[in-house]
Order: C-alpha cells, then sequence, then structure tokens
C-alpha cells in the first residue's frame, strides 16, 4: 500500500524544529511496521487553524489523484485544530484513504464527539448534493413550461466541452428572466442541458444587455 507522510509544527522554534524531525523518524518507522510504500515525506510550520496551508493541500491533492492510499500522522492533531481538523478529516476519509497514527499504533480510532460531527457534515454534504440537483431540475422544468426549447435555442449540444460552449444566447437569458426565472435557476437550467455557465456569468451577461440598453 502506498502511503504519505505529513509533519506539522505551528511554530519556528528550534524545539520545534526537533519535534519535527522526530514526527518524521517515528513514522517512517511505523510505515515499515506495516510495509507501506512512502510516496513522500511532506513537513511544514504552519498554525493547525490554518487550512490554506501547502503541505497539507499538496496531500489533500495526492489523495484526490489517487497517488496513496494511507496517510501517516502523529496524532489528528497535526492535521489541524478545530473546525479545520473536522474539515479535513472529512475531506480524506470521504476518499477511502485510511489514516494512520502515532498515538494509536496503528489506524486512527476517532472519538465519538469526532465520529458524530463527521457522520453529520456528510449528512449535510449529500442533503445539498440533492438538493442542488433538484433545483436543476426545477429549473429546467420551469423553463420548458415556459417555451424554452433547447434543441432551437442552444448551439453546440452535444458538443466537446470549449469556448463556445458557454456563449449562450443572451435573448434566451433574458426571456427565461422574464419568465420569472431567477439567475441561478437559468445557470442551472443551462447546465442541465450540457452548458458549463454559472450564476454570476448569467447575472453579468443580463447586467450587460441592460446597461446596453441604457446606451
Amino acid at each position: 500500500m502506498k502511503a504519505i507522510i505529513y509533519c506539522r509544527v505551528s511554530t519556528n522554534k528550534e524545539t520545534q524544529e526537533s519535534s519535527l524531525n522526530r514526527q518524521e523518524e517515528e513514522l517512517i518507522q511505523l510505515a515499515k511496521q506495516y510495509q507501506f510504500e512512502v510516496e513522500a515525506i511532506i513537513k511544514e510550520k504552519a498554525s493547525g487553524y490554518d487550512f490554506e496551508r501547502e503541505g497539507i493541500l499538496e496531500v489533500l491533492d495526492r489523495i484526490k489523484d489517487k497517488q496513496v492510499q494511507a496517510l501517516l500522522i502523529q496524532d489528528e492533531t497535526r492535521l489541524g485544530r478545530g473546525n479545520a481538523k473536522i474539515a479535513l478529516l472529512h475531506c480524506i476519509m470521504k476518499e477511502g484513504t485510511k489514516l494512520y497514527c502515532i498515538s494509536h499504533n496503528g489506524e486512527l480510532q476517532l472519538s465519538e464527539s469526532d465520529s458524530m460531527v463527521l457522520k453529520i457534515v456528510s449528512m449535510v454534504e449529500e442533503y445539498q448534493r440533492k438538493l442542488h440537483n433538484v433545483k436543476i431540475k426545477r429549473g429546467m422544468k420551469r423553463a420548458v413550461q415556459q417555451g424554452y426549447k433547447p434543441e432551437e435555442n442552444l448551439k453546440n449540444l452535444g458538443s466537446a466541452s470549449g469556448r463556445e460552449k458557454i456563449e449562450v444566447p443572451i435573448e434566451e437569458i433574458i426571456r427565461l428572466r422574464k419568465n420569472g426565472l431567477t439567475f441561478a435557476e437559468i445557470a442551472a437550467t443551462f447546465r442541465g442541458f450540457g452548458h458549463n455557465i454559472s450564476k454570476a456569468t448569467v447575472h453579468r451577461r443580463y447586467q450587460e444587455y441592460l446597461a446596453s440598453q441604457e446606451e
């Protein structure tokens, strides 16, 4: 199994430097104990409350790209503190990555409170995904009921993705807007028909149209 080692201390003090080296040494031994193939060792000095850390972001990238199947840490606080820790645990565990730590001399055992919070986060994320899909379907349904015909009004339907695919006719945005759809619903409708367009883009195009009418 391929693994990545992550070590972190919060300051640049000399005593912290020795802690960083000790973490690395102990985690290398843990990797040998479980016969892991260590792909990388990432060490950094940063606050555990800070989510924007180059080291941990590289860890997440490697996990997302399926380069490793296990992450080795001294304990869960090395990932982060407070909400940052919970967010990182969620990101790592939902990818199916195993967490091993020195403090447990093996696979990480979450506390009852952390397990409960992570379950809640997973449930919320799943319902957000379902709600997003429902909003897309609702927007598409409303648009079609108002006379929207994607096969006639949208170009490049089914073609390869690219710059042209987001060139949605402004007249369609105007018409759907007049029919009572919100910018989010209009964007969701276009995305449902394969056009990669955001709510912000729809709003910007509409504002550009209004500005042109005032000239």
